[in-house]
């Protein structure tokens, strides 16, 4: 295949109907050909002249945030594969992959059933277009996909008998159309902070982004990944003060949570400003060193509605007030056990956990943990 050829990724976006969901998310070699020469009859009525063009299809049905992330690694493999594997395509100029003796021909083409529960599944795909009518083929899509690329009737009924699933719409989009739409997503569940360094992460790599959430909390995304500074010191010196203030800060809490879920999807790291050890679904906040004049350093979880143990603090009893060495915040479900295995051996800290049974933060705002009882 001519490697002059420019890439015009796209997706075929199926709406499932009544909560369902398909019964598998891949199809076989000779399923994704059958689609794939369905696909190029609509999108021959759809963009009149794409003969020139070779059509590209994986038979896999994705979630958008398997296919929204850095380097698009779905649609580089899809193209990769297209590029050097040209004795596949047939006369038509179409090619597809799908499962030969169940496996996919790359692993980035295999779906993550963990995402399987959206309403929507995404079909990649994708025009090889010669240079000098690329811009042309590009400009279309972007027009004539999104108004009017409804699939074919034979292309839908096709899915739903090979995999079992009921459709609402099945249609035709750019990929920049399907970043519009996540866009819009994100902003009406109040995650516009969110997509604004999603979107650089995804599109302008190289340059950093600042955003600030709905509560304050920046967000800088920089080197490919997404930087917020420590939650706790960050919400004492934005004045977290008041009787609301536990309250405010589980607020927080529960938006940097659904920030971390987010951004693990979308394969956009987060960490601690300043930390440069990597974490898996937690962060770590150092505040101080060990005194080792003081009693060994204890653990406390903090609880709040929602979130279960919202944050953890070691802290070593001192006369007065406790001496807090650092934050442990649970990000991922699976995250609390790895984060407690790593503040009892980073502080030396007793594994017994003391549940307070609510956020206590001090006069200052600053989360914090009890006060040894004086006799």
């Amino acid at each position: 295949m001519n490697e002059s050829l420019i890439a015009c990724p796209a997706v075929l976006a199926l709406e499932l109907a009544g909560g369902g969901s398909p019964d598998r998310l891949e199809l076989t070699r000779d399923e994704a050909r059958t689609l794939a020469a369905l696909m190029a009859d609509d999108l021959r009525t759809l963009l009149p002249g794409i003969e020139t063009a070779r059509l590209a299809v994986a038979g896999a049905l994705f979630d958008g945030v398997e296919l929204l992330r850095p380097g698009f690694p779905v649609f580089a493999t899809l193209e990769e594969l297209a590029r050097r594997i040209p004795r596949v395509t047939d006369a038509s100029g179409v090619v597809a992959f799908g499962t030969h003796e169940g496996h996919m021909p790359a692993q980035p083409l295999v779906p993550d059933p963990a995402y399987v529960g959206g309403p929507m599944r995404l079909l990649p795909w994708m025009l090889l277009v010669p240079p000098d009518q690329a811009e042309d083929m590009g400009s279309r899509m972007e027009t004539e996909l999104v108004g009017r690329g409804e699939a074919g009737t034979a292309t839908a009924d096709f899915l739903m008998r090979t995999l079992g699933m009921r459709l609402e719409h099945a249609r035709y989009l750019s990929r920049n159309d399907l970043i519009a739409l996540t866009c819009v997503q994100y902003e009406h569940v109040n995650l516009a902070p969110l997509w604004t360094v999603l979107e650089s992460a995804l599109l302008t790599p190289y340059k950093d982004e600042t955003a600030l959430g709905s509560r304050g909390l920046p967000l800088h995304y920089a080197e490919g990944r997404v930087g917020i500074p420590g939650p706790a010191a960050w919400f004492a010196r934005a004045g977290g003060k008041g009787s609301d203030a536990a309250h405010e800060f589980a607020g927080t809490l529960f938006e940097l949570r659904q920030y971390a879920a987010l951004l693990a999807a979308h394969h956009v790291p987060l960490h601690l400003e300043g930390e440069s050890a990597r974490t898996a679904g937690y962060l770590l906040e150092p505040m101080a060193e060990a005194d080792p004049a003081l009693p060994p350093p204890a653990l406390y979880a903090h609880e709040a509605a929602g979130l279960g143990m919202a944050a953890i603090t070691v802290a070593q009893p001192a006369p007065g007030k406790a001496r807090v060495l650092a934050h442990g915040y649970p990000l991922a479900p699976d995250a609390l056990a790895p984060l407690l295995d790593a503040m009892v051996e980073r502080y030396g800290a007793t594994p017994e956990i003391h549940a307070l049974g609510r956020m206590l933060l001090d006069a200052e705002g600053a989360l914090s943990a009890p006060a040894p009882v004086v006799h």
